[in-house]
């Protein structure tokens, strides 16, 4: 099929790089020229596992292709994905603008019948007004479907090419033919396409991710309880989690979620619960919560050094808000290090992937480092607030002599208890008992 995505970053050029690979056409499309030019000369401009093999076979395979101008882009096109950001607005609505926008632009150069596709995650009804923006110029037949991606930073493309399940909001049999066509190379293995109108798919999308935003949230909480009482919450968790009505994925304490998609997601749900007089108050809750969480142990910091901040060096192992990506978008990290260095502290930061963009943020407010422990050299203590795998067994020894002060202050809870204690640190996580080394 020939297929048109508008929009490159995370979800259009992941979507656009795995339907190539199997075999359709697809073209790009996006108003950063310089993004494109990058992309057109074979430079992949965001990192994501997996991503860059595939993009590189497909354009030279002559599959995939980049483009600035939207007519060009969609030219015989049968499918658009619309795959735009939709960033929260002051009200915590999902600002629709770069999707309606495109929409009406798209009306006046549809040439035949096409299947218009929401990929962006977007507020209930949107297919509706998207669909009025192409019908006021359009003069061919068209179908607006729903269809939400479910893709894990760091994970996406394995999502992408196998699927839990695809989910497809559409009244239309021509339109319904026409996806069931498109995904049929990813659900081989039997995984379900759900057909369903396009309101209620656009609702599952922000379900999903509220439910598990609040899943992560609520194991928060009980970390914060089992310091409080003197329990441990890795025993808590495996209790729980091996419930199978539960399940042991998203039960991890630590200093609250980030990224792109829970909190904009959680907050336009909520949202969109008030414009219709409901207070969803479970997520309100969440949302207080994680904002609470993500500064956890800062007051444990505080309180180690007696209040004192100024002149202290701290290492920060890890920027993005999750391993295998260099997503820093509401990162835990960022917000730890704003407290501290209002409190005087210099921040040593290494990150295996996100330095780049904490730099286009924070410039020369923080030292960066090519490993972590070059970031740890005479710091007074650590701060893990990602948990890269190659974090999660360090050269203990090797640290020890790097660092000014034997105290680590781990927001992801990576290390075993009596280890930290044998290796005499002073340790600090979420859930558990402070080791004094």
């Amino acid at each position: 099929m020939k297929i048109a995505v508008v929009g490159t970053g995370y979800v259009g050029l992941v979507t656009g790089t795995c339907f190539a690979e199997t075999g359709n056409t697809v073209t790009c499309v996006d108003i950063d020229q310089e993004k494109v030019k990058k992309l057109q000369n074979g430079k992949i401009t965001i990192y994501e596992p997996g991503l860059e093999q595939l993009f590189e076979r497909n354009i030279k395979q002559g599959r995939l292709f980049f483009t600035t101008n939207l007519a060009e882009g969609i030219k015989d096109a049968k499918i658009i994905f619309l795959a735009l950001p939709t960033p929260p607005g002051e009200d915590g609505s999902a600002d629709l603008k770069y999707i309606l926008k495109v929409a009406s632009d798209l009306g006046p150069i549809l040439a035949d019948y096409t299947v218009i596709i929401d990929k962006s995650t977007v507020p209930v009804g949107t297919a509706d007004k998207v669909r009025e923006k192409i019908a006021a110029n359009a003069k061919v037949d068209f179908d607006v479907v729903s269809n939400p991606e479910f893709l894990r930073e760091g994970v996406a493309v394995e999502d992408f090419m196998k699927p839990d399940r695809v989910v497809i909001g559409t009244n239309s049999p021509r339109a319904r033919k026409i996806m069931e066509a498109l995904y049929a190379p990813y659900v081989r293995q039997g995984n379900p396409i759900i057909f369903m109108d396009e309101r209620s798919a656009e609702l599952t999308k922000y379900a999903a991710n509220s439910f598990l935003a609040t899943k992560i949230t609520f194991m928060n909480e009980i970390a914060n309880l089992c310091e409080l009482v003197g329990a441990d919450v890795d025993a808590v968790r495996k209790g729980v989690g091996t419930d199978s009505r539960i399940g042991k994925r998203f039960l991890f304490p630590g200093i609250g979620y980030g990224g792109s998609c829970f909190p904009k997601d959680v907050q336009a749900l909520a949202k969109s619960a008030s414009d219709v007089k409901y207070d969803f108050r479970i997520l309100n809750a969440v949302m207080d919560v994680n904002a609470d969480q993500k500064t956890k142990l800062i007051q444990k910091i505080k309180d180690y050094f007696k209040g004192n901040l100024k002149g202290k060096t701290i290492a920060f192992w890890g920027l993005s808000f999750k391993p295998h990506t260099d997503d820093i978008r509401e990162a835990p990290s960022l917000y730890n290090i704003e407290e501290l260095l209002s409190e005087g502290v210099t921040i040593k930061a290494h990150d295996p992937e996100a330095i780049e963009n904490v730099k286009k943020l924070l410039g020369d407010k923080i030292q960066y480092f090519a490993t972590p422990y070059e970031a740890a050299e005479g710091a007074d203590a650590i701060f893990i607030a990602t948990e890269w795998p190659e974090f999660r067994t360090p050269d203990f020894e090797k640290l020890s002599r790097a660092l000014k002060g034997k105290v680590i202050f781990d927001g992801r809870n990576l290390y075993d208890l009596p280890n930290m204690k044998e290796q005499g640190y002073t340790y600090f996580s979420i859930g558990r008992e402070v080791v004094n080394g």
